[in-house]
């Protein structure tokens, strides 16, 4: 695996001038680079990654390990992590627990060389914002994260709380909550969450759910966004009246349910 992976990530001469192109202006206005940690238990990929990203201005720190990278964590207070789901001491998912413990909705994306649909799929459901396999295309990571980046940096626009029925959003803190209990979403869940909430009673289509919360560069993953779905449903309608609802062929809604409405 790592030959491949070496031939995977060098065999393109080019790819820092097609990285810089794709990418565009950095997502900063002022002079302060994105702060990325990178999680791995390969010296290779850490160097490899830390070359490009340094390229693009980021500020990088690494780790070989669970411990290092929680420590690190608590030094540089990074902007977005790149994890490698397999270490030697600790499993990916529980740094990525602890980390967010640390800063709550910090992006992360996971690396693995756990590369079929299901493990895919589980990584999402644990809460990852991205999950690429090993070998990969180190442009298309670099893409992936300066993607996540600018979305976090957008971040939620501060404007208070958004409630619909029992469930509270709140736009400062990024917490959730649902008939008074706290639910805990990833930053992406969270983006997702809010768009449906500021539209609340009005279908939108999964087209406009991409270009919101994912951008341009997903347009076609329509997929993604029933995957998210079923993530936000799982955590935010179970054992509650289901406020997210889909409508075949449109797209989805999220409305307050009848019975909580005790008003009318």
């Amino acid at each position: 695996m790592r030959d491949g992976l070496v031939t995977s990530l060098a065999e393109s001469p080019d790819w820092r001038i097609s990285v810089a192109e794709a990418n565009g202006p950095d997502r900063h206005d002022s002079n302060a680079p994105v702060r990325a940690l990178i999680v791995d238990s390969e010296p290779l990929i850490r160097e490899l990654m830390s070359i490009a990203l340094r390229h693009e201005g980021w500020k990088v720190a690494t780790a070989g390990d669970g411990a290092t990278a929680l420590r690190s964590a608590r030094q540089t207070a990074p902007d977005i992590v790149v994890l490698d789901v397999e270490l030697p001491d600790m499993d990916g998912l529980e740094v990525m627990r602890a980390l967010r413990e640390q800063t709550r909705g910090l992006p992360v994306l996971f690396l693995s060389a756990r590369a079929s649909v299901e493990d895919r799929i589980a990584g999402l459901e644990h809460g990852c914002d991205d999950y690429v396999s090993k070998p990969f295309s180190l442009q298309e990571v670099v893409l992936r994260l300066r993607a996540l980046s600018n979305r976090s940096a957008a971040g939620p626009e501060v404007g208070g709380r958004l409630r619909i029925g029992d469930l509270v959003l709140d736009e400062r803190s990024l917490e959730v909550a649902r008939a008074g209990r706290t639910v805990a979403l990833s930053f992406t869940e969270f983006r997702l969450l809010r768009y449906l909430m500021r539209n609340s009673g009005r279908v939108v289509s999964k087209t406009d759910i991409l270009q919101e919360v994912w951008g341009s560069q997903f347009a076609r993953s329509t997929n993604l966004v029933e995957l998210f779905i079923s993530y936000l449903r799982k955590k935010v309608d179970a054992g509650h009246p289901p406020m997210i609802h889909t409508l075949r062929g449109a797209g989805y809604i999220l409305k307050q349910p009848a019975r909580v409405d005790s008003h009318s």
